[in-house]
């Protein structure tokens, strides 16, 4: 298959009552895709289900074997919350998989790339918010994944760090060639970023509409065709709300 993954038909419920119900996506090399859709509809879930982490559903979840091939795990994750451990700076965070036989070169190189080169050696208490989440997507980086999943990681820092990230996620997925599924609520967020977006809704939650953004990089926040596709967005989600 040329999808670096893909979801087939996807069935997950919680103690018999029915979250997704016949869910299909696909993400292929280089892509940045976004899923939106209200509180509780599954979107965190599916990508728990991508990312290998829930195995309880049915359909099927296929991954290329271009994923298992020379880059380590082939999928990075980056939560929410950072998820930081305390005891450990932020260098010492960025290649915790590693243990102690990190590659210092890979990881100092990362904080470069996200800005932290004179964080090193601190602890994450001494990091603002956005520098924690700076540090999480180094982390999700350090295994040179060729998908990187996200959710919700932008969602606890103010509107212009907010943009900030969401400038680095877009510099860094074009640099290091790394497809991109990103949960969010954020309608300028997802429309900002994507090649497609997702909008998920209903009870149980179906995929209700996809919506391409046809745009070149970089992208002017302000422009009409962006406030076009948002506003289909938000028309569908609040029909499919109204469910």
């Amino acid at each position: 298959m040329s999808a670096l993954l893909q979801l087939q038909n996807i069935h997950k419920a919680y103690d018999g009552l029915r979250v997704l119900d016949d869910v299909s996506l696909s993400l292929a090399p280089g892509e940045i895709v976004s899923l939106l859709g209200p509180s509780g509809c599954g979107k965190s879930t599916l990508l728990r289900i991508a990312a290998g982490l829930d195995q309880d559903f049915s359909g099927a979840l296929e991954f290329n074997p271009l994923l298992q091939f020379g880059r380590g795990t082939g999928i990075g994750v980056v939560f929410q919350e950072p998820r930081l451990m305390p005891w450990l700076n932020v260098a010492q965070n960025v290649s915790f998989a590693d243990g102690w036989i990190a590659d210092e070169k890979w990881v100092q190189q990362l904080l470069r790339d996200v800005g932290l080169s004179g964080h090193a050696d601190a602890l994450p208490k001494k990091l603002s918010g956005g520098q924690a989440q700076r540090a999480a997507i180094a982390r999700g980086l350090y295994g040179k994944p060729h998908v990187l999943l996200l959710d919700e990681p932008f969602s606890a820092v103010d509107a212009f760090t907010r943009m900030k990230l969401q400038d680095l996620l877009s510099e860094l997925a074009e640099r290091y060639e790394i497809a991109v599924l990103l949960v969010t609520h954020d309608l300028d967020e997802a429309f900002y970023l994507s090649d497609r977006v997702l909008i998920l809704g209903g009870t149980p939650s179906r995929l209700q509409r996809e919506l391409a953004v046809p745009l070149a990089r970089p992208r002017d926040r302000r422009s009409a065709e962006l406030a076009y596709l948002r506003g289909e967005a938000l028309t569908e989600l609040y029909q499919s709300h109204a469910i």
